[in-house]
């Protein structure tokens, strides 16, 4: 059961952002401190990649584990009321992602994806990053 009225959960839910979300914001300071330049949200591209290096064909997205559906992680947990609408619009939110990737990769493009979970070790995050984007494989 839920513990706020529907009035109340609509308006927490509105003020969750889908753009510039904290930990988007995380890597990208992240990537800008090690020196690499990048444009935002690739309004061209499929699934507008959170993060992209034109010059290089990479993309990297940005996913908060509970809404993007990070396999194996405790922050990825299903709501505990309203599964019926939340459990398809999760799942299809994945398989979205999935489907995305894929074009762009079809396209020439290497992702990364980056999950919320990441964020805690900096120095593995950033060998991540470092390996991903100087990688001309």
């Amino acid at each position: 059961m839920d513990t706020m009225s529907p009035k109340e959960r609509s308006e927490r839910m509105s003020r969750i952002r889908h753009k510039n979300t904290m930990p988007e914001m995380v890597v990208r300071r992240l990537v800008h401190q090690m020196g690499y330049r990048y444009r935002l949200h690739g309004k061209d591209l499929p699934g507008k990649p959170d993060l992209v290096f034109r010059s290089l064909k990479k993309a990297i997205f940005v996913h908060g584990c509970f809404w993007h559906r990070h396999k194996g992680c405790a922050l990825c947990r299903w709501p505990k009321s309203n599964l019926d609408f939340w459990k398809p619009k999760l799942q299809a939110n994945r398989k979205r992602d999935l489907v995305n990737q894929r074009r762009l990769e079809k396209s020439g493009w290497s992702c990364l994806v980056i999950w919320e979970c990441g964020l805690k070790d900096r120095q593995r995050l950033a060998k991540l990053v470092a390996e991903f984007l100087e990688d001309t494989g």
